[in-house]
Protein backbone atom coordinates (compact mmCIF):
# COMPACT_ATOMS: atom_id res chain seq x y z
CA UNK A 1 0.00 0.00 0.00
CA UNK A 2 1.72 3.96 -0.67
CA UNK A 3 1.72 5.89 1.99
CA UNK A 4 -0.38 9.08 2.25
CA UNK A 5 2.07 11.18 0.68
CA UNK A 6 2.24 8.83 -2.25
CA UNK A 7 -1.93 8.00 -2.48
CA UNK A 8 -2.39 12.10 -2.27
CA UNK A 9 0.17 12.94 -4.98
CA UNK A 10 -1.39 9.74 -6.69
CA UNK A 11 -4.97 10.64 -6.70
CA UNK A 12 -4.23 14.53 -7.57
CA UNK A 13 -2.09 13.50 -10.12
CA UNK A 14 -4.89 10.67 -12.14
CA UNK A 15 -7.66 13.43 -10.92
CA UNK A 16 -5.28 16.49 -12.79
CA UNK A 17 -4.25 14.61 -15.32
CA UNK A 18 -0.83 14.77 -14.79
CA UNK A 19 -0.52 17.84 -12.50
CA UNK A 20 0.16 18.07 -9.30
CA UNK A 21 1.29 20.86 -6.57
CA UNK A 22 3.99 20.92 -3.46
CA UNK A 23 7.37 19.46 -4.36
CA UNK A 24 6.07 18.23 -7.43
CA UNK A 25 5.09 20.97 -9.11
CA UNK A 26 6.01 21.76 -12.28
CA UNK A 27 8.28 18.77 -12.85
CA UNK A 28 8.10 15.49 -14.98
CA UNK A 29 6.56 13.16 -12.99
CA UNK A 30 4.82 9.61 -13.82
CA UNK A 31 3.21 6.76 -11.84
CA UNK A 32 4.70 3.87 -11.84
CA UNK A 33 3.18 0.27 -11.52
CA UNK A 34 5.07 -2.32 -10.79
CA UNK A 35 3.80 -5.98 -9.28
CA UNK A 36 5.73 -6.50 -5.73
CA UNK A 37 9.04 -9.00 -5.52
CA UNK A 38 7.11 -10.94 -2.82
CA UNK A 39 3.72 -10.28 -2.25
CA UNK A 40 2.75 -10.32 -6.52
CA UNK A 41 0.27 -7.23 -5.53
CA UNK A 42 0.31 -4.28 -7.55
CA UNK A 43 2.02 -1.12 -6.13
CA UNK A 44 1.76 2.27 -7.81
CA UNK A 45 4.67 5.35 -6.84
CA UNK A 46 5.03 8.88 -8.00
CA UNK A 47 8.17 9.11 -9.09
CA UNK A 48 10.20 11.69 -11.51
CA UNK A 49 11.73 11.17 -15.16
CA UNK A 50 13.80 12.26 -17.35
CA UNK A 51 13.10 12.20 -21.45
CA UNK A 52 15.70 10.13 -23.02
CA UNK A 53 14.00 10.41 -27.16
CA UNK A 54 12.01 7.68 -28.81
CA UNK A 55 9.85 5.75 -26.96
CA UNK A 56 12.50 5.63 -24.15
CA UNK A 57 12.08 7.58 -20.74
CA UNK A 58 14.66 6.74 -17.15
CA UNK A 59 14.05 6.99 -13.64
CA UNK A 60 16.76 7.04 -11.20
CA UNK A 61 16.20 4.71 -8.21
CA UNK A 62 17.24 7.99 -5.56
CA UNK A 63 15.17 6.94 -2.63
CA UNK A 64 17.05 10.57 -1.56
CA UNK A 65 20.15 9.14 -1.24
CA UNK A 66 19.13 6.17 1.59
CA UNK A 67 21.09 3.56 2.06
CA UNK A 68 18.99 1.07 0.60
CA UNK A 69 17.17 0.71 -2.94
CA UNK A 70 13.29 2.07 -3.07
CA UNK A 71 10.89 -0.75 -2.69
CA UNK A 72 9.82 -0.17 -6.74
CA UNK A 73 13.02 -0.90 -7.75
CA UNK A 74 13.41 -4.01 -5.98
CA UNK A 75 10.03 -5.13 -7.58
CA UNK A 76 10.94 -4.16 -11.28
CA UNK A 77 13.92 -6.16 -10.82
CA UNK A 78 12.25 -9.08 -9.73
CA UNK A 79 8.95 -8.19 -12.30
CA UNK A 80 10.42 -6.26 -15.57
CA UNK A 81 6.98 -5.57 -17.13
CA UNK A 82 5.53 -2.36 -15.28
CA UNK A 83 2.81 -0.07 -16.08
CA UNK A 84 3.66 3.80 -17.14
CA UNK A 85 1.03 6.34 -16.49
CA UNK A 86 2.03 10.41 -17.92
CA UNK A 87 -1.15 11.71 -17.26
CA UNK A 88 -2.54 11.67 -20.50
CA UNK A 89 -1.60 7.93 -21.70
CA UNK A 90 -1.15 4.25 -19.76
CA UNK A 91 0.87 2.03 -21.52
CA UNK A 92 2.61 -1.04 -20.74
CA UNK A 93 6.49 -1.49 -20.63
CA UNK A 94 9.72 -3.02 -19.95
CA UNK A 95 12.18 -1.93 -17.29
CA UNK A 96 15.98 -2.08 -18.04
CA UNK A 97 18.41 -1.43 -15.28
CA UNK A 98 21.33 0.37 -16.81
CA UNK A 99 24.74 -1.02 -16.41
CA UNK A 100 28.63 0.18 -16.46
CA UNK A 101 29.43 3.05 -18.61
CA UNK A 102 26.01 3.58 -19.77
CA UNK A 103 24.78 3.79 -16.19
CA UNK A 104 27.63 6.22 -15.66
CA UNK A 105 26.94 8.26 -19.11
CA UNK A 106 23.38 8.53 -17.91
CA UNK A 107 23.57 9.74 -14.38
CA UNK A 108 25.92 11.90 -15.25
CA UNK A 109 23.85 14.04 -17.94
CA UNK A 110 21.00 14.04 -15.49
CA UNK A 111 23.25 15.00 -12.27
CA UNK A 112 24.42 17.73 -15.18
CA UNK A 113 21.48 19.24 -15.30
CA UNK A 114 19.65 18.96 -12.14
CA UNK A 115 23.39 18.42 -9.22
CA UNK A 116 20.47 17.42 -7.02
CA UNK A 117 21.14 13.58 -8.37
CA UNK A 118 24.67 13.96 -7.46
CA UNK A 119 24.19 14.92 -4.20
CA UNK A 120 21.81 11.95 -3.80
CA UNK A 121 24.84 9.76 -4.71
CA UNK A 122 27.46 11.65 -3.03
CA UNK A 123 24.81 10.47 0.78
CA UNK A 124 24.97 7.04 -0.36
CA UNK A 125 27.35 4.21 -0.59
CA UNK A 126 25.32 2.41 -3.11
CA UNK A 127 25.22 2.94 -6.84
CA UNK A 128 22.36 4.61 -7.49
CA UNK A 129 20.36 2.65 -10.57
CA UNK A 130 19.28 3.99 -13.35
CA UNK A 131 16.15 2.14 -15.23
CA UNK A 132 15.05 3.01 -18.90
CA UNK A 133 11.54 1.93 -19.22
CA UNK A 134 10.89 1.23 -22.79
CA UNK A 135 6.86 1.32 -24.13
CA UNK A 136 5.84 -2.19 -25.65
CA UNK A 137 4.26 -2.39 -28.74
CA UNK A 138 0.56 -1.24 -28.89
CA UNK A 139 -1.35 1.68 -28.82
CA UNK A 140 -1.16 3.06 -25.55
CA UNK A 141 -4.63 3.70 -23.67
CA UNK A 142 -5.93 7.15 -23.21
CA UNK A 143 -7.23 8.95 -19.81
CA UNK A 144 -10.22 10.52 -21.51
CA UNK A 145 -13.83 9.39 -22.38
CA UNK A 146 -13.45 10.78 -25.93
CA UNK A 147 -11.35 11.65 -28.46
CA UNK A 148 -11.90 15.63 -28.18
CA UNK A 149 -10.97 15.05 -24.84
CA UNK A 150 -8.48 12.98 -25.56
CA UNK A 151 -6.92 15.43 -28.11
CA UNK A 152 -6.72 18.31 -25.32
CA UNK A 153 -4.84 16.04 -23.18
CA UNK A 154 -2.36 15.54 -25.63
CA UNK A 155 -2.03 19.08 -26.35
CA UNK A 156 -1.91 20.37 -23.34
CA UNK A 157 0.91 17.73 -22.63
CA UNK A 158 2.65 19.68 -25.30
CA UNK A 159 2.25 23.05 -23.88
CA UNK A 160 3.29 21.79 -19.83
CA UNK A 161 6.85 20.63 -22.25
CA UNK A 162 7.14 23.13 -23.46
CA UNK A 163 6.92 25.24 -20.57
CA UNK A 164 8.97 23.47 -19.01
CA UNK A 165 11.57 23.76 -21.35
CA UNK A 166 11.76 27.07 -21.33
CA UNK A 167 12.12 27.69 -18.09
CA UNK A 168 15.02 24.90 -18.17
CA UNK A 169 17.14 27.25 -20.66
CA UNK A 170 16.40 30.03 -19.30
CA UNK A 171 17.82 29.14 -15.86
CA UNK A 172 20.88 26.86 -17.66
CA UNK A 173 24.45 28.03 -17.86
CA UNK A 174 26.50 29.52 -20.80
CA UNK A 175 26.19 25.95 -22.39
CA UNK A 176 23.74 23.98 -23.47
CA UNK A 177 23.86 20.63 -21.17
CA UNK A 178 23.36 17.46 -22.94
CA UNK A 179 20.11 16.62 -20.81
CA UNK A 180 18.16 19.81 -21.99
CA UNK A 181 19.37 18.62 -25.55
CA UNK A 182 17.88 15.20 -25.42
CA UNK A 183 14.42 17.42 -23.55
CA UNK A 184 14.01 19.44 -27.12
CA UNK A 185 14.67 16.31 -29.16
CA UNK A 186 11.94 14.57 -27.12
CA UNK A 187 9.42 17.17 -27.81
CA UNK A 188 10.44 17.47 -31.15
CA UNK A 189 9.78 13.76 -32.06
CA UNK A 190 7.04 13.81 -29.79
CA UNK A 191 5.51 16.64 -32.03
CA UNK A 192 6.42 14.80 -35.43
CA UNK A 193 4.23 11.60 -34.30
CA UNK A 194 1.46 13.03 -33.03
CA UNK A 195 0.83 15.33 -36.44
CA UNK A 196 1.51 12.41 -38.18
CA UNK A 197 -0.84 10.28 -36.15
CA UNK A 198 -3.43 12.72 -36.50
CA UNK A 199 -2.97 13.05 -40.65
CA UNK A 200 -3.76 9.04 -40.35
CA UNK A 201 -6.12 8.81 -37.54
CA UNK A 202 -8.45 12.29 -36.89
CA UNK A 203 -7.91 14.22 -40.54
CA UNK A 204 -9.83 11.23 -42.10
CA UNK A 205 -12.87 10.98 -39.41
CA UNK A 206 -13.18 15.14 -39.87
CA UNK A 207 -13.07 14.68 -43.39
CA UNK A 208 -16.94 12.91 -43.41
CA UNK A 209 -18.07 16.47 -42.39
CA UNK A 210 -17.34 18.35 -45.89
CA UNK A 211 -17.84 22.18 -44.05
CA UNK A 212 -14.05 21.04 -42.00
CA UNK A 213 -12.59 21.12 -45.46
CA UNK A 214 -11.09 25.01 -45.06
CA UNK A 215 -10.08 23.81 -41.67
CA UNK A 216 -8.12 20.81 -42.21
CA UNK A 217 -6.30 22.54 -45.01
CA UNK A 218 -5.13 24.98 -42.47
CA UNK A 219 -4.36 22.61 -39.90
CA UNK A 220 -2.35 20.50 -42.85
CA UNK A 221 -0.30 23.67 -43.86
CA UNK A 222 0.47 24.64 -40.43
CA UNK A 223 1.63 20.82 -39.84
CA UNK A 224 4.17 21.44 -42.77
CA UNK A 225 5.41 24.96 -41.20
CA UNK A 226 5.40 23.24 -37.48
CA UNK A 227 7.42 20.94 -38.93
CA UNK A 228 9.95 23.21 -40.35
CA UNK A 229 10.54 25.01 -37.41
CA UNK A 230 11.32 21.76 -35.42
CA UNK A 231 14.09 21.28 -37.98
CA UNK A 232 15.13 25.14 -37.09
CA UNK A 233 15.09 23.90 -33.62
CA UNK A 234 17.38 20.68 -34.29
CA UNK A 235 19.72 22.17 -36.32
CA UNK A 236 20.47 24.94 -33.59
CA UNK A 237 20.47 22.38 -30.74
CA UNK A 238 22.72 20.31 -32.90
CA UNK A 239 25.21 23.40 -33.52
CA UNK A 240 29.00 22.52 -31.70
CA UNK A 241 28.20 25.18 -28.71
CA UNK A 242 24.73 25.82 -28.96
CA UNK A 243 24.21 29.40 -27.16
CA UNK A 244 21.08 28.74 -24.58
CA UNK A 245 19.71 32.32 -25.82
CA UNK A 246 19.19 31.04 -29.67
CA UNK A 247 17.92 27.76 -28.46
CA UNK A 248 15.56 29.70 -26.33
CA UNK A 249 14.45 32.00 -29.67
CA UNK A 250 13.97 28.49 -31.71
CA UNK A 251 11.94 27.17 -28.68
CA UNK A 252 9.88 30.35 -28.40
CA UNK A 253 8.62 30.47 -32.15
CA UNK A 254 8.03 27.11 -32.29
CA UNK A 255 5.63 27.27 -28.95
CA UNK A 256 4.01 30.60 -30.12
CA UNK A 257 3.42 28.95 -33.67
CA UNK A 258 1.96 25.83 -32.18
CA UNK A 259 -0.06 27.74 -29.52
CA UNK A 260 -1.90 29.11 -32.34
CA UNK A 261 -2.13 25.92 -34.51
CA UNK A 262 -3.08 24.13 -31.28
CA UNK A 263 -5.81 26.46 -30.20
CA UNK A 264 -7.27 26.37 -33.81
CA UNK A 265 -7.39 22.77 -34.02
CA UNK A 266 -9.37 22.59 -30.60
CA UNK A 267 -11.84 25.11 -31.95
CA UNK A 268 -12.88 23.42 -35.26
CA UNK A 269 -12.16 19.57 -34.07
CA UNK A 270 -13.07 19.29 -30.45
CA UNK A 271 -16.93 19.87 -31.22
CA UNK A 272 -16.88 16.92 -33.87
CA UNK A 273 -14.82 14.46 -32.26
CA UNK A 274 -16.70 15.33 -28.63
CA UNK A 275 -15.63 16.61 -25.26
Amino acid sequence: MPNDFNQHVIDEFRANSGRVGGPFEGGRLLLLTTTGARSGAPHTTPVGYLPDGGERILVIASAGGAQNHPDWFHNLVAHPRVTVEDGVFTYDAQAVVLEGAERDRVFARAAEADPGWAEYQAKTDRVIPVVALQALPGPPNHNASSLGEALKLIHDGFRRELALIRKEIAESGPGLGTQLRMNCLTVCQGLRNHHTGEEAGIFPLAERHPELAPALNRLRTEHQKIAALLADLQDVIAADGADPRSVLSEVERLTDALESHLAYEEEQLIPMLGS
